[in-house]
This record gives structure tokens, sequence and C-alpha cells, in this order.
């Protein structure tokens, strides 16, 4: 789900940022930097697109369920309703 990737790019860049005399502390604030930005990223509720797409699906197919037995119902209300009538 999190691109290993994309961070270990962003940690990069915060090293590179960095004024010249801490730069000798580079590759340890850059593996903090990679250990922080995965904690707070695993933190936060994100789904990936295809699980998404999966739950848009199942949505869709539950909506139209939902009309389908909306309509068997009115339908059945309507035969009760007209059987009590008579």
């Amino acid at each position: 789900m999190l691109n290993p990737k994309k961070i270990e790019d962003i940690a990069k860049q915060l090293t590179e940022t960095m004024p010249e005399p801490i730069k000798q502390f580079a590759g340890e604030f850059e593996q903090k930097s990679k250990q922080v930005l995965q904690n707070q990223l695993m933190k936060l509720d994100f789904v990936s697109r295809e699980e998404f797409e999966v739950q848009q699906h199942v949505l869709l197919k539950t909506r139209e369920k939902l009309e389908q037995l909306q309509v068997q119902v009115s339908e059945l209300e309507k035969l009760l309703h007209g059987t009590k009538q008579d």
C-alpha cells in the first residue's frame, strides 16, 4: 500500500536540505526520517485504489439490490392493500 521508494526519496530530500556541518549525521537522520514517516503514514487510514474500487463495486451492487427489494416490497404492499379492500 505504501510505496517504500517514495518514503526513501522524502527522507533523502530531508537529508539533502540539512546544513553541511550536520550532514555527518545524515545516514542516521535519513534512517530515523524513514522510520518516522512510515510510522506516521501507518497511522493514517489508507486503502489502496484497488480495494477502493472493489468496495465501490460492492456498494453499487448493494444499492441495485436494495432498489429491487424496494420495488418488490411496493408491489407486495399494493397486493396486500388490494385484497384488504375487497
